[in-house]
């Protein structure tokens, strides 16, 4: 049997509703991790990802930066470098850069 919290059915639903409108929304990060520490298997980066360079990816998700930043962490060795930052998710807000993996600006318009 499940313990109450004292919630009512309203708060609940307002919660689900709150759940279900971050599902909608996708962010751009920038997210870096050592890529000595990179883990065996391959990173679930939990949203569209296209790689950056060596450890770096951009990533569009519907997570916010602190659950995407936290569930990459927990992918990685303990003590991993790791960095994750919201980018502006059009032309304006996206990096100047050049000489990084083959098709990231394409992978950046195609949205």
């Amino acid at each position: 049997m499940e313990a109450g919290t004292g919630a009512s059915d309203a708060e609940d639903a307002g919660e689900a509703d709150a759940d279900a409108g971050d599902a909608e929304a996708m962010t751009l990060y920038w997210l870096w991790h050592d890529p000595a520490a990179a883990p065996e298997g391959a990173l679930d980066l939990h949203g569209d990802a296209h790689p950056f360079g060596p450890g770096m990816w951009l990533v569009r998700s519907p997570l916010t930066r602190s659950k995407l930043y936290h569930r990459i962490k927990w992918q990685l060795p303990e003590g991993t470098p790791l960095a994750c930052a919201p980018l502006g998710d059009d032309p304006a807000g996206w990096p100047k850069f050049k000489g990084m993996e083959a098709g990231a600006l394409s992978w950046l318009r195609g949205g």
